[in-house]
């Protein structure tokens, strides 16, 4: 799974950094041959308060892409939540785009027409 990590406003440390692949490849392991991008951003800065975002952006093969964000007091909460979210986001996405192929039930010969239905004995 290919995964970048950008950060905006925060130290993006090893540890933060290794638990984020982890994490996405807990969640989205089965979609293996995604390309992930994930940004973590404070947006208040040192002033607190519940604004820890994780934003991550899955282009899949079709051209199409699906972008989850999250914002939580706790960035580990952040990505936890956005990597649930994102791995249903991918499943329905993946589940509309399916292509299926029904096969046309065979029909029935026509009906002999010359009958009546009567026994013509």
């Amino acid at each position: 799974m290919n995964i970048a990590i950008q950060s905006n406003g925060l130290v993006l440390t090893e540890s933060l950094r290794a638990y984020v692949y982890r994490r996405l490849e807990t969640s989205l392991g089965w979609a293996l041959t995604r390309r992930l991008a994930v940004w973590l951003s404070d947006i208040n800065g040192p002033r607190g308060g519940r604004d820890k975002r994780c934003k991550i952006q899955i282009s899949l093969d079709n051209g199409k892409t699906v972008v989850i964000e999250d914002t939580e007091e706790d960035m580990y909460a952040a990505i936890d939540r956005a990597a649930e979210r994102a791995d249903r986001a991918l499943a329905r996405q993946l589940s509309r785009s399916r292509a299926f192929t029904h096969d046309k039930v065979a029909t029935l010969a026509p009906a002999d027409d010359e009958s009546d239905g009567k026994d013509d004995r």
